[in-house]
C-alpha cells in the first residue's frame, strides 16, 4: 500500500493520512472516481485504529476530495478541484512554519534549507 503512517512522527495519524490521500490525488496517483478502501480495511493495512482512518476520510470529505456512499464505500470525488490559489497559501505558510521551526532547531542554515526545498521540489515535480 502507498500509505504509510508514522506513529512517533509528532503529526497525528489521521491528518497523515489526509496529507497523503490529497497528495496522491494530487500527483494522479488516485484518480476522480476511484474507490478508496473501506475504513476496517484502511485501519487494518496500515494497523490503527478504525476511529482514526474513519476521521481521516471525515477531514477528507469536509475538504471536498472523497464522497462517501453509504453501502458503496468512499471514493474521490469525481468534480475535486484543489481550492483556490490565495487560500492554498494558508495551508502552506503553516507547512513552511513548521519547517523552519525544524530547521531551526536541527540547526540548519537558510541558504541550506532553501536549496533543500528546490531540491525536493524538482524532485516532486519531475515524478508527475
Amino acid at each position: 500500500m502507498w500509505l504509510d503512517v508514522n506513529p512517533s512522527s509528532g503529526v497525528p495519524l489521521y491528518v497523515q493520512i489526509v496529507d497523503q490521500i490529497r497528495e496522491a490525488v494530487a500527483r494522479g496517483v488516485l484518480s476522480p472516481g476511484e474507490r478508496l478502501p473501506s475504513v476496517r480495511d484502511l485501519a487494518h493495512q496500515l494497523t490503527i485504529n478504525p476511529n482514526t482512518a474513519a476521521r481521516a476520510y471525515q477531514e477528507l470529505e469536509k475538504k471536498g476530495v472523497v464522497v462517501t456512499r453509504q453501502g458503496r464505500g468512499t471514493f474521490v470525488c469525481k468534480d475535486y478541484q484543489p481550492r483556490r490559489r490565495e487560500s492554498l497559501w494558508e495551508g502552506i505558510d503553516a507547512l513552511i512554519g513548521q519547517l523552519v521551526v525544524q530547521a531551526l532547531w536541527a540547526q540548519v542554515t537558510e541558504s541550506e534549507l532553501v536549496e533543500r526545498v528546490k531540491m525536493k521540489y524538482r524532485e516532486v515535480k519531475s515524478d508527475e
